[in-house]
């Protein structure tokens, strides 16, 4: 009714947008990508004029490239609208989620929660003596020497590892410099930061890649007082059309979203 009644000041407001998943191009099992969040990361920025924007971030990482566009699509909107964003972990945001996290302003973490894991990583198989043993004889035709690459069927070409090493450390070069320069001189200088370690809780601390141990509800009333009211944004999953195929690729995203986790002992 405040807002019915001239002169009378509404309390302060505070979008909470929830990411939680591994970061993946594409959708199956609720995975995070910039496509899937551009219309809640819009609504939690401009929906209401929020006084700040908690992001309560759960995510193991994934996708390099939409790890970033989801962070510098937060950025934007925070700069656009002189918004400021306050990042809160739970269980974990490592690689991509970190990432995203650092777009905030501040991070907030429990004392449980794991940060970090700031790297780059590949992984596959080899089934060169698989086919063999069966009599497969495995043919490939190119156009450029390098369409193959790392074909897993095919021995390691040393070459190829070389160039993959290139990208990743390409893609971790762009990494650093993200963390670095939204965390600034909070970053601890004497501590390797960038070598995929992770950190549980206040430990993170002393890296200065968090800024304490904080959640959501009680850190935003501290900030805005008691009466700080909160709308919530998060992906919806769809209630119709769950059958078939697209119970099976949830089915597969799950496993998929469990492995990512179970890496950080979460």
């Amino acid at each position: 009714m405040n807002r019915f009644i001239p002169f009378m000041k509404s309390p302060p407001t505070v979008s909470v947008l929830r990411l939680q998943g591994i970061i993946a191009a594409q959708a199956r099992g609720g995975a995070l990508n910039d496509a899937g969040l551009a219309g809640i990361i819009q609504k939690a920025f401009t929906k209401g004029k929020p006084d700040a924007v908690a992001i309560s971030i759960n995510s193991p990482g994934g996708s390099p490239t939409q790890s970033s566009l989801i962070a510098a699509r937060i950025r934007r909107l925070a700069e656009e609208k002189n918004v400021k964003t306050y990042a809160f972990v739970e269980d974990v945001a490592a690689s991509g989620g970190y990432y995203i996290a650092s777009a905030a302003d501040e991070i907030w973490v429990d004392r449980h929660s794991v940060v970090g894991s700031i790297g780059v990583i590949s992984a596959g198989f080899g089934f060169t003596d698989l086919i063999e043993r069966y009599g497969i004889e495995r043919r490939v035709y190119t156009a450029g020497k390098s369409k193959s690459m790392l074909d897993p069927f095919r021995p390691e070409n040393p070459d190829d590892v070389k160039r993959l090493k290139a990208l990743q450390e390409h893609i971790h070069a762009g990494f650093i410099d993200h963390v670095k320069t939204r965390r600034g001189d909070k970053l601890n200088t004497e501590i390797e930061l960038f070598a995929g370690d992770i950190w549980v809780g206040d430990a993170g601390l002393e890296t200065g890649l968090i800024d304490g141990v904080g959640h959501v509800v009680p850190k935003m009333k501290e900030v805005f007082g008691d009466k700080v009211k909160f709308r919530v944004y998060q992906q919806k999953k769809p209630l119709l059309g769950r059958l078939g195929a697209q119970v099976t690729d949830d089915a597969l995203g799950a496993i998929e979203d469990r492995a990512a986790f179970a890496r950080f002992g979460v």
